[in-house]
């Protein structure tokens, strides 16, 4: 297609109208069905289409493993939860935590138990940070940011062990394949981590966020009103549920013992299905794992041991196949908007969204403005279509064929691009990353992701200066 400019339609429709209801998931519906009616120049055809891009993101066996483990995830809190696991640790937990400060350093200092993949970590922690928010009457917003931060942003700059590692390398090879750089795809990976300056930048703000108090006033008055809402909206149909909730017996052995055997357990696999690929060290075993099916597995062997331990504390056998399905329904929404914004950036593809990308930077660009035009377009982009992967993968090929001819550093450039899909995973409300944790803690997606936009743009500015001035230097 010629005029590739209309692949931003979809994006755009998606934007204005989340912004307007206050409420992505109307935006997705229309941003598809105008996309495939655009690709096909025919209303019924483009409706049909659109319905075909969901299922073709339905056929993906990446996509499938996502989707299992986050409703088989779900599942398995809601076992926590009537069991009175979730209860339990959080009234141990909460009686040696009486400050904010104190909730948003256990996000820290989980993190060496959680790091190998976003949806791991939000999905582990956020229940348990969930109930902490609700007993203090915390910011949901600050915790959420600084759990999205202290995950999303510490991932992409580990270079091991970690679920993006061996992706984020195959994007690197893939660039340089045929060219004499004299370093192999990971050492170029390796340096391009020193110059990911907005994952950096974000991190410290998180750091100096979790230190720095809250005005106690607005924190209490903007939680407890939004509080107040959710009650309202969910009064009917959650009251049953809630009611049974706050009356199960608290015990803590409950959910340490299950998360124990799942972290041990991802930890073994990751290992074992690494080594069963070819791997010899500890750390090539983790890069070269498929971590998405790992974590699968080791939920999936975690909730069989989870039933017959809650069977043999003579746990209600309805109750608990009650509280998986109802946890698991409880991430249908989270699984929906995935659905759709997947199937989204198949109809921008198929517009020419890469293409139109490619052919409007051009080669014109001075030499030390491409690693901070890179970063900063391919933010705009990892916005739109919230997707870390996506940016990386269309803005890699670009990002080392302009620092080619422009004569740019090659590892500042790819640090660069790593750089502009952290930014859209951590800020974009169409973001994997966003969405759970949005869900998670009952925030309102649109609200929650406008609050980290303002936090993330000041990273992204200061991140962009240094791209020039590094690239000066250099």
């Amino acid at each position: 297609m010629d005029q590739t400019w209309l692949s931003l339609i979809p994006f755009m429709i998606v934007i204005s109208m989340a912004v307007w209801l206050k409420d992505i998931l109307p935006g997705l519906v229309v941003g598809l069905l105008v996309g495939s009616i655009i690709v096909t120049a025919n209303v019924l055809t483009g409706a049909q289409q659109s319905v075909t891009y969901m299922v073709m993101t339905l056929a993906d066996e990446n996509n499938i493993k996502i989707i299992s483990f986050l409703y088989l995830f779900g599942g398995l809190i809601g076992m926590m939860n009537i069991a009175g696991g979730i209860k339990g640790f959080s009234e141990w937990i909460g009686a040696k935590i009486k400050t904010e400060r104190g909730v948003l350093g256990i996000i820290w200092l989980t993190l060496p138990f959680t790091f190998m993949m976003p949806m791991f970590r939000i999905m582990m922690i956020g229940p348990i940070v969930k109930t902490l928010i609700k007993k203090m009457n915390l910011q949901k917003q600050k915790v959420g940011l600084t759990l999205d931060i202290s995950t999303e942003s510490v991932i992409v700059l580990l270079p091991v062990a970690t679920a993006f590692v061996g992706f984020m390398v195959s994007l690197v090879e893939g660039g340089i394949r045929g060219l004499d750089l004299g370093k192999s795809p990971y050492e170029i990976f390796l340096l391009s981590i020193l110059f990911n300056f907005y994952a950096i930048i974000i991190l410290l703000i998180g750091v100096i966020q979790t230190i720095w108090p809250s005005r106690k006033l607005n924190t209490l008055s903007q939680d407890v009103n939004q509080d107040q809402l959710n009650e309202e909206e969910h009064e009917y149909h959650r009251a049953g549920i809630k009611r049974e909730l706050s009356l199960v017996k608290a015990q803590p052995w409950h959910l340490i013992i299950p998360v124990f055997l799942l972290l041990g357990l991802s930890l073994f696999l990751l290992w074992e299905n690494g080594t069963s690929l070819g791997a010899v060290s500890l750390f090539e075993a983790f890069a070269m794992a498929d971590a998405t099916f790992v974590m699968l597995l080791a939920v999936f062997i975690t909730l069989i041991f989870t039933f017959v331990f809650y069977m043999a504390r003579r746990q209600s056998l309805n109750e608990i196949m009650y509280h998986f399905y109802d946890g698991g329904n409880q991430m249908m929404q989270a699984i929906s908007l995935l659905i759709l914004i997947w199937a989204l950036t198949l109809t921008a593809e198929d517009l020419g969204f890469s293409d139109f990308i490619a052919s409007t930077l051009g080669s014109f660009l001075p030499g030390y403005m491409t690693p901070a035009i890179i970063f900063l377009i391919g933010s705009v982009v990892g916005y739109f279509i919230g997707s870390s992967w996506g940016t990386w993968g269309l803005f890699m090929p670009l990002g080392i064929a302009l620092a080619l001819s422009t004569g740019a550093s090659i590892p500042l450039t790819v640090g660069a691009v790593f750089a502009s899909g952290a930014f859209g995973a951590i800020t974009s409300p169409l973001g994997d990353t966003t969405i759970t944790t949005a869900s998670i803690l009952d925030m309102d997606l649109v609200e929650y992701a406008q609050y980290k936009l303002k936090i993330s743009s000041i990273g992204a500015i200061i991140a962009a200066m240094l791209y020039i001035v590094v690239a000066l230097i250099i």
